[in-house]
């Protein structure tokens, strides 16, 4: 065991595989402003990413899968073992953790599980779906979305560690966060092992953002109590479910007991988001294709529940465009402008074509440093109660209360929204939340991997 130099909790067993983890080269200062995936006509063009690494850094950014390659699989040495993936989980060269580890010596893959999606993430957000088999392995595949979302005994039995490699999007929503907690309990309470591969949190590792979920929302959108944006990885996140008393669904005296083994990346610092890592993004889901998707499901995805805006423009833009039905985009834009969001700029796109003209606001990220990612979707939601009086919220059935809570996760808000619509002090609330955030970010920074 190499390349941590801060004790564990003694509670536990837990390991933590590979070199370098600390980081490699130095830290830098304000990352340069994100180009948007395609840039509409009067966006000003960003300015240029920074200089590559300095040479003592790895790039591209080995994942914990490259590192468990790197290191000829030791920590799976003679085990049976399952894999909980999805397509997103690949190598540094793109090629399947599941293929990479059914081929790998002296380990025996012998079950495959898949999360929201699916393990082709060719499914709907929601969409239940069974048991089957790969066509290509032929090994089983048991789903975590439909009849059960937990791994049963039966699926466990047999099986000496349980692999875990999922792409995270560093949003508490994204349930992949959540399907890992799950299996977590699960192979707890059966004496099963969790290895954990590592991977980047697209964000990076610093923005922190938006309420903590309060706990009478927890549910399978979210079962943990962290910010919506919450700047750790989901090896950072496994070790703090792991050492917290009251963080798993499951008692002490199994979670001390529990075994738990996070491998590492190399090379990646909390500073850097995707596109700083040398790494192609896989899609983790049919809308979130690009990292531009990724940045618009943060800022964009709770603002869009039950308000009337819609995300998108036509088939394109999927969580950077917004629109609101009766609301020209040259108005929306103007009020969005208006509320002056810091980091923000928004700018009305009319996309060519057959057919009836697409036209919708595209939301860019003109200052990193200032752009807080969810405050848009606050300002979106009171906004809707002016576009849609007296308060499209208040109207709500108590499934799609629920279905709006367990997302954005702040009962105060909740209760603020239904009663004041229009008038709900949004300033105020986001005041609140960076208080908690700071905290948050204390607290959680004994679970950091990275500088």
């Amino acid at each position: 065991m190499s390349g941590f130099t801060r004790p564990f909790p003694p509670l536990f067993w837990l390991a933590v595989l590979g070199a370098g983890l600390l980081g490699v080269g130095g830290c830098r200062t304000a990352p340069a402003p994100l180009p948007p995936v395609v840039p509409p006509p009067s966006v000003v063009p960003p300015a240029p990413l920074p200089p590559a690494p300095p040479p003592t850094a790895v790039f591209p950014v080995m994942l914990g899968i490259d590192v468990l390659e790197a290191n000829h699989f030791n920590v799976l040495a003679g085990k049976r073992v399952g894999l909980l993936t999805h397509p997103a989980g690949v190598n540094q060269h793109g090629v399947s953790t599941i293929d990479v580890l059914f081929h790998a010596p002296n380990v025996k893959l012998v079950a495959l599980f898949a999360p929201e999606h699916g393990l082709r993430g060719d499914l709907k957000a929601g969409e239940n779906f069974g048991d089957s088999v790969d066509p290509a392995t032929r090994l089983p595949v048991y789903s975590l979305l439909g009849v059960r979302n937990h791994p049963s005994k039966e699926e466990l039995r047999g099986l000496d560690a349980l692999v875990i490699d999922l792409q995270d999007i560093g949003v508490r929503s994204y349930t992949f966060n959540v399907t890992m907690r799950y299996a977590l309990e699960a192979c707890f309470e059966n004496n099963v092992e969790v290895v954990v591969l590592d991977r980047p949190n697209p964000l990076g590792g610093l923005k922190v953002d938006g309420p903590l979920l309060d706990r009478e929302w927890f549910s399978g959108v979210g079962a943990f109590r962290i910010p919506y944006v919450h700047g750790l990885t989901m090896g950072e996140l496994a070790y703090m479910a792991a050492s917290e008393p009251g963080a798993l669904a499951i008692t002490d005296q199994v979670r001390v007991k529990g075994r738990l083994t996070i491998v590492p990346m190399r090379g990646w610092r909390r500073d850097m988001r995707l596109e700083e890592t040398g790494l192609k993004f896989k899609p983790t889901s049919p809308l979130v294709r690009d990292f531009a998707a990724v940045v618009g499901y943060a800022m964009t995805g709770p603002g869009c529940e039950f308000s009337g805006f819609t995300s998108g423009i036509g088939g394109d833009y999927p969580f950077r465009g917004l629109g609101f039905k009766g609301v020209p985009a040259e108005k929306l834009a103007a009020d969005l402008t208006a509320l002056r969001i810091p980091g923000l700029g928004f700018t009305v796109v009319t996309l060519p074509g057959t057919g009836p003209a697409k036209t919708g606001v595209y939301v860019a990220i003109t200052d990193w440093d200032e752009w807080n990612p969810t405050e848009l979707s606050f300002q979106m939601m009171r906004l809707a109660c002016r576009y849609n009086p007296p308060n499209p919220f208040a109207k709500l059935t108590a499934a799609n209360a629920r279905s709006f809570n367990i997302i954005v996760g702040s009962t105060a808000w909740w209760n603020a929204l239904k009663r004041d619509g229009a008038k709900v002090n949004v300033e105020s609330f986001i005041a609140d939340w960076k208080r908690q955030d700071a905290l948050y970010q204390e607290q959680t920074r004994k679970y950091r991997l990275y500088k």
